[in-house]
């Protein structure tokens, strides 16, 4: 969405339960654009100021295991504890492990993100590096990255379940002559692996293509965020795409990747070139993913609300938010640094979610108050998460009386909105009922929509664990409070 001026989606007058005095909060800085924009300072030769990053327990391990590989940072003053500013001394491209008897321990803890961004950052330095974390992350797989570094020169192994963290990386730099300058890789599970190596790639010494493989392309937005910090940190790169596996190669224009809606295997290339990191200063912009369940209490709640912060022309593939939102029925104004949702009736749609698939959780709630069914679809790797994504929202719906079938590729959420045989139009939470976040950030704040249909806000209360917001969002609570 290319909006700059302020506008509102047509929905009716009819279709707005209340325009109430709007609330106005902020949203949260954007996780994955603070993590790559810190691992450019640390990667950079000189000092940058990276502003506004997240602060969380997963930039926690990220700037841990950083520092470990021998960048510096230093908190400045204005940081709070919602939005951090940091000096950062960058490594000069040169990342330091350990040895053999003493690899350098990684501990990412239960951050996908860094686990995946830096296992390819680590493995074009030099020495040994032991990535490890906790809960679920020992069963996540990282095969398909690791075999790509492999090609390279890294050598893996894997200490308990096979493709899986924990695991000890040797690495003596990422040389593309080994593999003809060529790697193809696929983005089936995801778009992490893709994105570590166009981190990686300009730490060596020759230019490397990365070749789009695999059978499909999820959240390739994504990779979108990683070129734009490639862009910033001063890193040169070309994009080529063709229509086909027999057509010509086509190099897009500069810039003209900002484009790209999708990426289709086989027709997609991106080729890297050696180069510094520049130093500089650096400002993350707001979070769609944090924000969305913001923007959902506006159309589910009693009042209009504002979030602040977002960039209406943002690379985020979670800004796809605004169109989903405006499909089911929200009205809503755009502004290029705000987005106000008002209170709507909401009604079933089909989507497909393999570009945003943060966002299903968010969605999947939407959906339980609507009238009529939600087929949400092309999202069959959310099993492989922080929790099963498809199973635990079915799970929690399910004790509210709303029917959510789980499917192969999805879900299809049978929502409660409109209904007039004497039951509720909206989910019940009985009194008593206990809810789990499943061990998930994301799990733990889509329930918080729940509260929207409560006489008082009681969601926090009853889940199992509310702090494990503090994974991507620690003042998520404080914030809500403001809008339950």
């Amino acid at each position: 969405m290319n909006q700059t001026k302020d506008t509102v989606t047509a929905a009716s007058k009819a279709d707005v339960t209340n325009t109430a005095e709007t609330v106005a909060v902020t949203a949260p800085a954007s996780k994955s654009v603070s993590h790559r924009y810190l691992m450019g300072a640390a990667l950079a030769h000189g000092t940058s100021i990276v502003r506004h990053t997240l602060e969380s327990r997963d930039l926690e391990r990220t700037r841990a295991i950083l520092c470990a590989a021998g960048a510096k940072m230093e908190e400045l003053p204005e940081s709070t504890p919602s939005s951090g500013a940091w000096r950062v001394t960058g490594m000069d491209g040169r990342p330091s492990g350990g040895t053999a008897a003493a690899p350098l321990s990684c501990d990412v803890e239960e951050s996908g993100t860094t686990c995946r961004l830096l296992t390819a950052v680590l493995a074009a330095g030099h020495g040994v590096f032991r990535i490890h974390g906790a809960g679920r992350m020992h069963e996540r797989p990282i095969a398909e990255l690791t075999n790509a570094l492999a090609t390279l020169g890294a050598k893996t192994v894997f200490e308990e379940k096979p493709d899986c963290p924990p695991c000890v990386i040797t690495a003596d730099g990422l040389d593309p002559a080994r593999c003809g300058g060529t790697v193809e890789l696929g983005m089936d599970i995801s778009s992490q692996y893709f994105s570590g190596l166009l981190l990686a790639a300009p730490m060596g010494p020759s230019p490397l293509t990365l070749s789009l493989g695999g059978g499909k392309a999820v959240s390739w937005p994504y990779v979108g965020l990683t070129l734009q910090c490639l862009t910033d940190y001063g890193i040169r790169f070309e994009v080529q795409t063709r229509t086909d596996a027999a057509a010509p190669w086509q190099t897009l224009p500069h810039g003209a990747w900002r484009q790209l809606a999708e990426a289709r295997p086989g027709c997609l290339r991106v080729t890297v070139h050696p180069g510094r990191y520049q130093a500089g200063e650096y400002t993350v912009e707001g979070d769609w993913s944090g924000a969305s369940y913001l923007l959902a209490a506006g159309a589910l709640g009693r009042r209009p609300v504002r979030v602040d912060g977002l960039r209406a022309d943002s690379l985020q593939g979670d800004r796809a938010m605004l169109e989903i939102l405006q499909k089911m029925g929200a009205q809503v104004s755009v502004e290029p640094q705000a987005v106000t949702v008002y209170p709507s009736r909401l009604h079933g749609v089909e989507l497909d979610m393999g570009h945003c698939p943060d966002l299903v959780p968010t969605v999947a709630m939407l959906a339980a108050f609507a009238q009529g069914s939600t087929r949400i679809r092309n999202v069959a790797h959310l099993r492989h998460k922080e929790s099963d994504r498809i199973k635990a929202p079915a799970t929690e719906l399910a004790k509210t009386g709303v029917i959510v079938d789980e499917l192969s590729d999805g879900m299809l959420v049978n929502g409660l909105g409109g209904r007039n045989n004497g039951k509720p139009n909206h989910p019940v939470l009985p009194e008593g009922q206990s809810l789990s976040a499943h061990n998930d950030h994301r799990i733990a704040m889509s329930l918080a929509l729940l509260d929207l249909c409560l006489p008082e806000a009681t969601v926090r209360s009853r889940l199992d664990d509310p702090s494990v917001v503090s994974k991507s969002f620690p003042q998520f609570w404080n914030v809500w409070g403001r809008l339950a």
